[in-house]
């Protein structure tokens, strides 16, 4: 079964996540480590546990969940696993930073493109791949449906949900992502956020005020 450390990173709060099962190997979820302290301390973590980086998955290419592209895929060259409509907000990575006022490495392009229903495999775990725009046009959500995990970026949230007003978003389609895919799946399902605390499928359906 794989395990999952959190780490949250850079000016925005975000949750990247080292996923890893009994083979050492493990992917990097979101790598947002913006600063050579954030940098050393997922590198620190990974050489402590004696895990072998294989993969960088994305969730979305949104600045904050991409900032440590370069420096993963650099210190433990391994490619970039992210959806076919990740190539433009990656390639605007540069620009956005200078918006922001953060000087930011141009990411690597994706080296392996995914579409909903496609797995994601390491060591002996298999991610499957569910398509959920709303937030942004290439939103992926890992599901490992063996120990109801669900790694959704930022899909949904404890409480709340994605915003929508950024370029690509739109409220309609995020609504249905999460009310025909992330709602579809058992209440006991663990969401592991883009920003913020865990939640489960069935506290967000009988709570979360954005989802009526």
């Amino acid at each position: 079964m794989p395990e999952i450390k959190k780490f949250t990173f850079n000016p925005f709060s975000e949750n990247t996540y080292v996923v890893y099962d009994e083979t050492r190997e493990c992917i990097i979820i979101d790598p947002g480590c913006y600063n050579r302290d954030e940098q050393q301390e997922l590198a620190d973590f990974i050489a402590a546990q004696n895990l072998r980086p294989v993969k960088v998955a994305l969730t979305h290419s949104h600045i904050d969940h991409v900032l440590g592209n370069r420096f993963v895929c650099s210190r433990y060259k391994i490619p970039i696993s992210a959806h076919t409509l990740a190539a433009k907000g990656l390639g605007l990575m540069e620009t956005i930073a200078k918006m922001y006022g953060l000087p930011a490495e141009m990411s690597p392009p994706a080296d392996v493109l995914m579409e909903e229903g496609d797995v994601l495999s390491f060591g002996n775990t298999s991610f499957e791949m569910l398509h959920c725009p709303g937030h942004s046009p290439d939103s992926l959500v890992f599901y490992h449906k063996g120990s109801g995990i669900a790694i959704g970026g930022d899909v949904l949230f404890y409480g709340s949900i994605g915003r929508t007003d950024l370029p690509g978003g739109n409220y309609d389609t995020l609504m249905h992502s999460i009310r025909e895919k992330l709602f579809l799946l058992p209440d006991e399902t663990v969401v592991y956020s883009g920003h913020g605390p865990e939640t489960t499928i069935g506290h967000e359906k009988r709570t979360n005020p954005f989802v009526s």
